[in-house]
């Protein structure tokens, strides 16, 4: 038998939860990346000699790393309106003066 009521909504809201869930991953893995600019300032001003460590474990980059490209992959799925440039004519400049011919080529001479 069919359930009484639909899973559509249901569905739906898991989507939405999802997509959700992918912008606040991906906002968190910007501020995650801004969080490490004062120690690449630091490494670029000391040319990478006695730079202090980062303030937080390693595992917390490989979380984010896992999201930070999640949203772009997906803006590729929507497809830009098509702009139809306008046509440009060709244009045909003379020659200053007629081109001469250098070398004439002929056929090698026949031997027999």
């Amino acid at each position: 038998m069919l359930p009484v009521t639909s899973a559509v909504p249901n569905r739906t809201l898991r989507h939405l939860l999802l997509a959700a869930a992918l912008v606040f991953a991906q906002q968190a893995a910007q501020l995650h990346a801004l969080s490490h600019l004062q120690h690449d300032m630091a490494k670029a001003e000391r040319s990478g000699k006695c730079v202090p460590p980062v303030s937080h474990p390693a595992e917390q980059c490989i979380a984010y790393h896992a999201v930070d490209s999640a949203l772009p992959a997906l803006a590729l799925a929507i497809e830009p309106p098509k702009i139809a440039l306008p046509a440009v004519a060709p244009v045909v400049l003379p020659l200053p003066f007629s081109p001469r011919i250098e070398f004439d080529s002929r056929a090698p001479p026949v031997l027999s």
